[in-house]
């Protein structure tokens, strides 16, 4: 009974960081910062310009993926800078590999 709510739980936290990147601007997001290295990470303005929305939806989508460990921001100066989380996606790539019950080759 008690791997049945483990379970429960680990299938509810999966789908949820699932939804987090079925989001076409979150998955859009992830994309643009992985492509970044730190010296040039960019900021909620840089990102809603590149995107085409508005920097409360940029900042609203950033909020969900900093949520799932996805992204980390780090201030510099006035602005905030986002940058991947590798760990975070990493974390990510492990979900994905056990819920499709997939071997890693190496």
């Amino acid at each position: 009974m008690a791997s049945d709510m483990a379970s429960q739980e680990d299938t509810v936290k999966q789908a949820a960081l699932f939804s987090a990147l079925a989001d076409p601007t979150r998955l859009k997001l992830v994309k643009i910062l992985s492509q970044q290295r730190s010296p040039d990470a960019l900021c909620v303005n840089a990102l809603a310009q590149r995107i085409g929305i508005t920097q409360s939806a940029v900042s609203q989508h950033l909020r969900i993926l900093k949520n799932h460990g996805l992204v980390t921001g780090k201030r510099r100066g006035y602005y905030v800078h986002y940058f991947v989380n590798h760990e975070g996606l990493r974390h990510c790539h492990h979900m994905v590999s056990i819920v499709l019950n997939i071997k890693r080759s190496h």
